[in-house]
This record gives C-alpha cells, sequence and structure tokens, in this order.
C-alpha cells in the first residue's frame, strides 16, 4: 500500500467507494454524497481541493449541519492499485492549536473490504513527515473509546494518550480519547 496524491486515473475507484456507502468521514457519512457529487460535477476541482494549503476552498459543514471555515490541509489516499482508503492533515499556520470544531490534526478511514491489513498504520506513519513540513512539534489525533482499532493505529505510530474530553456539541457530545504524537 502507498499513500497517493489523489490523480484522475485514482477517480474511478475512489468514486466506487463513495457508492459503496463509505465516507471519508467518520463523523459526518453525507459527506460521500457531497464528495460524489463534487466529483461528477468538476473532477479537475475536486482533485485540487485534496491539497489546499491555504485553506481557501469552501466551508466545512459539520455533523450538526453547522458550517465553519476551511482549515488548511491536504489529503493523500491509500492505494493497493485500488482505493484502500483516505488520510487527510489540516493545521493552522504558525501554532499547533485549532480550533474547537477541529477533533484533531489528522483523520483517516479505510474502506471496510481493506481493514485489518495493517494500512491505518502505515497510512499515518507515512503520513508524519507531511506534518513536520508544517513545522508542527506534534499532532494530535482523536477516536472514539471504543474505537479499539483506531486507538492501536495511533500508539504504533508513537501516540501517547493525553486524556479523555467532551466532543463539541456539533459532534454530538460524546466522550473522546485525545492522543498526541510528537514530530520533534
Amino acid at each position: 500500500m502507498d499513500l497517493v496524491r489523489p490523480e484522475p486515473e485514482h477517480l474511478t475507484s475512489y468514486a466506487a467507494a463513495l457508492r459503496s456507502g463509505w465516507s471519508p468521514d467518520t463523523m459526518r457519512p453525507a459527506t460521500a454524497a457531497d464528495q460524489l457529487a463534487s466529483l461528477q460535477d468538476d473532477p479537475v476541482a475536486f482533485l485540487a481541493s485534496m491539497d489546499d494549503p491555504q485553506g481557501r476552498g469552501p466551508r466545512v459543514t459539520l455533523p450538526d449541519g453547522s458550517v465553519v471555515p476551511r482549515l488548511p490541509g491536504l489529503r493523500r489516499w491509500m492505494w493497493d492499485g485500488e482505493f484502500c482508503g483516505s488520510i487527510g492533515l489540516r493545521w493552522q499556520p504558525g501554532t499547533t492549536d485549532l480550533p474547537p470544531h477541529c477533533l484533531g490534526h489528522i483523520g483517516y478511514a479505510v474502506v471496510s473490504w481493506k481493514r485489518n491489513r495493517g494500512y491505518a498504520t502505515q497510512a499515518l506513519g507515512d503520513l508524519l513527515p507531511l506534518a513536520r513540513e508544517q513545522a508542527l512539534p506534534f499532532v494530535e489525533l482523536t477516536t472514539q473509546p471504543d474505537n479499539v482499532a483506531s486507538q492501536r493505529v495511533i500508539l504504533a505510530n508513537g501516540g501517547v494518550l493525553v486524556g479523555e474530553f467532551i466532543e463539541p456539541a456539533a459532534y454530538g457530545g460524546d466522550t473522546g480519547l485525545l492522543y498526541r504524537i510528537s514530530l520533534t
């Protein structure tokens, strides 16, 4: 498995994953339909939106329907000859702080038929150098207390549990776990 920058040759496989019910946003499944529509409307613009280091793209819709400004970020796709999953990095220039509505610097999702192959663990490890390029001394990731697979991915990449937190109301207000991975 390799992390790839999304390119035209990957779109058919990515669209098939979206059509199957997979979503790159585990907190807002409707993102799949939104992305499929964007991909069909303007594939060039869709691909350009995957790398947005200035955060100039359209505003982001949260799970509760509220809309917030887009952060600078980039997205890479897990690829083993076909689409396997997605991992993204987001940040605010000049600070490690994130706005309260942003649950971590990194988020990832693997399609169900490619899980338990180590792809998320490898993807996270492969993405960390890109986070270092943004001069981040660490990245934070969040997960649900019952998501043991995600916790293993984070721990395998040097993550340390910071503690529990209460998710913002936009995400349901549940208890989450906050991890930090040092990049220094």
